[in-house]
């Protein structure tokens, strides 16, 4: 069994990315299962009711995971209730639109996969060492394969989890920054971890952003309007390898293809 997960689609770079590859990309690394993190697909920060019903049309792509900026766009609540291939981080609390994990068959096997927010430097909410615990409790005898994407800005907060979910998730991979990491490992001989899968989006850019805007930012330290920069493209992910017997990880690749 192998399983794809592609970073943040950024924009409409990203959404176009995702639209025009996300298919042979799945097909060359031949992935039996697709996940892809659709929180900055409008304009690079939240997803609308449209954006999402387009990137749902993709049929290469089989869920969606999303982060902090998924409530950026005021019609995602819609979309959040009508389908169950996009989910939002678990430990928001409640009463909180939408689901933060989701299963998911192919073939024989149950696949759940959870999405988490970290709390360091991110909006406070609900700890989620402890909510992943909770959704383990309710899932870990009714699915095969157990994959997070959990959604952090710190390094440390991200490796303290992986640890933290070792053996009892089969994959944890960060989203949020943009900037694809090459610590990929496999821990306790069970668990394929990587630090951050990156971006799907603008390459000639800072995080996606336009760079002489972000730069204009950082010298003057005044406010700035953001756009998405132009130019080449970069989809970047990670496809994990688990062992049929088992469902140990056996594999953990990065994936990086430049377009333009």
């Amino acid at each position: 069994m192998k399983i794809l997960a592609l970073g943040d689609i950024f924009g409409r770079p990203g959404r176009k990315l995702i639209e025009s590859y996300a298919a042979s990309v799945k097909k060359e690394f031949g992935a039996d299962f697709l996940i892809a993190n659709i929180e900055n697909a409008s304009a690079g920060k939240g997803v609308s009711e449209a954006n999402a019903k387009d990137l749902l049309k993709v049929e290469a792509v089989d869920m969606y995971t999303s982060g902090n900026h998924i409530w950026d766009k005021k019609d995602v609540n819609n979309i959040l209730q009508e389908s169950d291939r996009i989910i939002r981080p678990a430990n928001y609390p409640d009463p909180c639109t939408g689901k933060g994990y989701g299963i998911y068959r192919v073939g024989k096997k149950r696949i759940g996969v959870v999405n988490l927010s970290g709390n360091v430097y991110m909006n406070n909410l609900d700890n989620p060492f402890l909510t992943f615990d909770k959704i383990y409790q309710n899932i870990k005898n009714v699915c095969d394969i157990i994959i997070v994407d959990f959604h952090a800005e710190a390094t440390s907060e991200k490796i303290a989890f992986g640890y933290y979910v070792s053996t009892r998730a089969n994959a944890v991979y960060g989203t949020h920054t943009h900037v694809q990491t090459a610590d990929e490992r496999i821990l306790d001989k069970h668990t394929g971890y990587i630090t951050d899968i990156g971006m799907c989006g603008p390459l000639d850019g800072v995080i996606g952003v336009d760079k002489d805007i972000i730069i204009k930012n950082f010298v003057t330290q005044r406010p700035v309007k953001h756009e998405v920069a132009e130019g080449a493209v970069q989809l970047n992910g990670v496809v994990f390898e688990f062992d049929d017997e088992t469902n140990k990880c056996i594999s953990v690749e990065r994936v990086r293809k430049i377009f333009g």
